[in-house]
């Protein structure tokens, strides 16, 4: 193999175990090497660092597969890298009939993503080292997991830094337009060949079931009391209203939630699975509201749930004006009003509102504008609250840290005059393991918040 020596300037990172090699911290190639070839990685002093795949035309010129050596990227190899990834799965997401099966560095495989939906896998294909052994990793996946169908979701940018063009398409088997998985209980429809990114994201599974009990204990606001009365049945404890008669709606006790960026409607899936009384879904695409729409129909929960196609931002802020025009007319008591101005059909407030947008941050000098818009969100959502309610927030940008997050919401929070309580604080799912030293792999975080009025 081809020999990459380091500078000896450079920051160690490998020995961090970070798996990167960029083009700026190499002295020099030693041998001849292909774009796509196995190279051994050296220090400057001689010592074998690890091999990697290589690609001259890409800014990282090395990812490193092994922190020893390697010979060749073949079928055995990938077998066995599968092998410890369905291990790895098996142990902490067990039952799970869906989930990231591989997950690039994190699993060894830098540049290489499977995710399973039931008998289906879909994998994307990110770097030249990997695009170059689509045949070995598709007979290796079959091998292990034997798949009725694989289909390519390789349709990123990312790849044009690698000098690749985007590709979809059949890699094996049969596969349908959706795929109907589990999670938590609940029945999903992904649409695999035209859904965001694989058609589905595993990394809030375990984040979505935490919302469970923020969905009830909510009927006493509303003057629901349970009291014991005599039924044909005998005597029971039945909930009431404040005139003492029986209330007979199943979800009273439920909160009333707004999902925000909803996609395919998971986080209203879960409030209504966990008893919620009504759930507003929200997402600016008509394709992405119809998807929920089917997901809700699928798990019978249609009768709690509307559905709004709208810019989140916008609707956020005519919500937000709705209640600031009923609130000064409220309080104007005495002075003159200006009736013929129609007060706005916006102004509805929430038990828990939920925020789970898009990356805003796609690199480094997006993140002055990924803060405003955190900011703008945060702001709006949380004076939708219902006082002692909820805030459900997260972002994906990695190039938002989690105390840059946190202060981003709590900088509105300020302005917003609420107070916030910090009641969960998480990341990606246990199939999005994270290895130390790689902060690449820690872009998800995810807060539970209680919000009071200042």
């Amino acid at each position: 193999m081809a020999n990459i020596i380091l500078l000896k300037s450079r920051k160690k990172r490998i020995e961090q175990g970070h798996p990167w090699v960029y083009q700026s911290e190499v002295e020099r190639l030693e041998g001849e090497a292909a774009p796509g070839d196995v190279v051994t990685v050296s220090s400057h002093q001689g010592k074998v660092l690890g091999s990697g795949y290589y690609n001259p035309k890409s800014q990282l010129v090395v990812r490193l597969i092994s922190f020893g050596s390697l010979v060749e990227m073949n079928v055995a190899f990938f077998e066995e890298r599968f092998k410890r990834c369905l291990a790895h799965r098996e142990r902490f997401v067990p039952g799970a009939d869906s989930c990231r099966m591989v997950y690039g560095e994190a699993d060894f495989l830098p540049g290489l993503i499977v995710d399973k939906f039931a008998d289906i896998l879909v994998v994307q294909i990110l770097t030249l080292g990997m695009d170059l052994r689509r045949k070995e990793i598709t007979e290796a996946l079959v091998s292990v997991f034997h798949p009725a169908g694989i289909y390519e979701r390789s349709d990123v940018s990312v790849r044009e830094l690698e000098g690749l063009e985007e590709n979809t398409g059949l890699l094996y088997g049969e596969c349908p337009e959706t795929v109907q998985i589990t999670e938590n209980g609940l029945k999903i429809e992904v649409d695999i060949r035209h859904g965001q990114k694989t058609g589905y994201f595993f990394d809030q599974r375990e984040n979505r079931a935490s919302i469970a009990p923020l969905m009830l204990g909510w009927g006493a606001r509303s003057g629901i009391r349970l009291e014991e009365q005599e039924t044909e049945e005998g005597l029971r404890t039945v909930p009431v209203n404040a005139s003492g008669k029986p209330v007979t709606f199943p979800y009273w006790d439920g909160a009333t939630v707004l999902e925000c960026f909803a996609h395919t409607g998971s986080f209203t899936l879960h409030a209504c699975k966990y008893g919620a009384k009504k759930v507003t879904c929200l997402d600016v695409s008509e394709h992405a509201i119809v998807s929920a729409r089917r997901n809700v129909e699928l798990n019978g929960f249609t009768d709690r749930v509307e559905f709004v196609t709208a810019d989140a931002f916008e609707y956020l802020r005519s919500q937000v004006q709705g209640l600031t025009d009923r609130r000064e007319r409220a309080q104007a008591g005495d002075k003159k009003v200006d009736t013929s101005k129609k007060l706005a059909t916006s102004g509805r407030t929430w038990d828990v509102v939920v925020l789970d947008p898009p990356a805003f941050a796609k690199n480094r000098r997006s993140i002055p504008g990924a803060c405003r818009g955190y900011k703008d969100i945060n702001l709006h959502g949380m004076k939708l609250v219902n006082e002692g309610g909820y805030l459900v927030t997260a972002s994906c940008s990695y190039h938002i840290s989690a105390e840059l997050f946190l202060q981003t919401v709590h900088e509105a929070a300020i302005d917003a005059g609420k107070q916030l309580r910090l009641v969960e604080f998480r990341a990606a799912g246990k199939d999005h393991p994270r290895i130390l030293g790689v902060d690449e792999g820690n872009y998800l975080k995810f807060a539970i918040f209680e919000v009071t009025s200042r």
